[in-house]
């Protein structure tokens, strides 16, 4: 393997990683108040806490990898990962699993910022299909790691989940340190405490809205008052950022045409992805009487994982496509693949090889959209910011997941059949499911049509010649 080959692997890994933790505890999230002692709404911050902390780091990880060096943010933020999981792993109550699995949330900075070490590293023919690997590793290590997780938990004590991460996160920092080069490009500056502060207040408060919103309640006063203070805090924000010398976020780097229609369409294409891995698994598990397939947890990822094999098998393919048509044809082309996922599946959705059809095309929309974003984030902003512009598209790509799994989780919860005393999904829910991924869908293709054809900015940097 030549030294940008390895570079790219090693990277690759880590973006496995760090997408496996938004999985990792998906087996036991419905038994979670048993094993913690603890009610529902609390061990719903199992979850949430990860969702947060993951949308808050990245951003701020990708601008303190611009300054310090995206190596080495990248080492910090695996550091985290062990602890996290060490500190999840060891834990007998809830209050240490929620710590630990928000440490764990901090590592999705990775994937972004290893986006930006490929372009600082690699000779240019090789960025754009290491660029399409690496964000394959978004969708990719879900969909392999559901199946090792429900595994896990279906032989051994829930516990070895965390062990499991804390070592995959061990090979993979002793990986990055042997391997990938010190980062060699700085900007100058001062980190924008405030700037990041404000970011994180404004983030938690609309996310902790959208997340906790069904269980609160859409109109409740908490719901309200973190939603529309998110808001506010992140207005505050912006109009300080625009005003000092070195903000957090160039937000007028940020406003160019090209990089904020990309990361509109982000919200859509994430509000898709996302909107697929809620239904599908829930659709295969229901009882054959409520109109599932009454399939286990661990035989429904085996159905959904096909989408995360393929998006692995196109990288390549979208790297080279990029080149030759550019990145925003390759998003077109994965909405519309969307598209046509969801909407094969409101007509077929019967037998269980129809959803694995679906989700197949669904494996092309996404490896497609989610190759051609940051391609076009890239060659629409100067070098010194691509951490930071990377990290802000991956949060938007969160916004719309976190969007997804609210809305969608609403949908389900509300249109529901009885069955031996409990409310289940009815099939008018999913229906409608997967008439709102089809419309996100629509809408990134939307999008995607007005983004203009960007230019690489041609910055000088260096390379690894081989």
């Amino acid at each position: 393997m030549s030294p940008q080959w390895a570079i790219v692997a090693v990277l690759a890994t880590a973006g496995l990683a760090s997408s496996f933790m938004f999985t990792l505890v998906v087996p036991i999230q419905s038994k979670l108040p048993e094993l913690l002692n603890a009610s529902r709404e609390d061990t719903a911050w199992v979850v949430t806490s990860t969702l947060l902390a993951a949308a808050v780091i990245t951003p701020i990880a990708g601008r303190l990898g611009d300054m310090y060096g995206k190596r080495r943010i990248v080492l910090v933020l695996l550091a985290l990962l062990v602890l996290g999981s060490v500190i999840a792993a060891l834990s007998p109550g809830i209050v240490g699993v929620i710590v630990g699995r928000a440490l764990q949330g901090a590592v999705t900075g990775v994937i972004p910022l290893g986006i930006s070490i490929l372009r600082d590293v690699l000779h240019e023919n090789r960025v754009d299909s290491a660029i399409a690997l690496i964000s394959a590793t978004l969708g990719v290590g879900g969909a392999l790691g559901l199946p090792i997780s429900a595994l896990i938990t279906e032989r051994s004590d829930w516990h070895l989940l965390f062990w499991v991460s804390a070592g995959l996160g061990v090979v993979v920092f002793v990986l990055v340190l042997w391997i990938v080069p010190v980062s060699v490009l700085r900007t100058a500056g001062r980190f924008d405490f405030i700037g990041a502060a404000g970011l994180a207040v404004g983030l938690i408060g609309i996310l902790l809205a959208i997340s906790r919103g069904n269980e609160w309640g859409w109109t409740s006063a908490p719901v309200l008052a973190c939603g529309l203070g998110g808001v506010a805090v992140l207005l505050a924000w912006g109009w300080f950022e625009l005003r000092i010398p070195e903000p957090l976020l160039d937000l007028r780097v940020a406003a160019r045409p090209a990089v904020l229609l990309t990361n509109i369409a982000s919200i859509a294409m994430g509000f898709s992805l996302f909107s697929s891995n809620v239904v599908y698994p829930q659709m295969l598990e229901l009882p054959v009487e409520t109109g599932g397939f009454g399939l286990s947890l661990l035989a429904a990822s085996l159905v959904v994982m096909p989408a995360g094999l393929v998006m692995m098998v196109l990288s390549p393919f979208s790297g080279r496509m990029a080149r030759t048509v550019g990145p925003r044809l390759l998003l077109i082309l994965g909405a519309i693949s969307l598209i046509v996922a969801y909407g094969y599946t409101l007509l077929f959705s019967t037998e269980v090889w129809q959803l694995v059809v679906a989700n197949l095309v669904i494996g092309v929309g996404i490896g497609f959209g989610y190759a051609a974003m940051p391609m076009l984030i890239m060659r629409s902003v100067p070098q010194s910011e691509t951490g930071a512009s990377n990290g802000l598209n991956a949060l938007f790509r969160s916004l719309g997941t976190s969007t997804a799994a609210a809305v969608v989780g609403a949908v389900l919860a509300t249109y529901t059949v009885p069955f031996d005393g409990v409310a289940v999904p009815s099939p008018v829910a999913f229906q409608l499911s997967f008439l709102l991924g089809g419309g996100a869908a629509v809408v990134a293709l939307v999008v995607a049509l007005f983004i203009p054809r960007a230019r690489d900015p041609h910055e000088q940097h260096p390379s690894l010649r081989v």
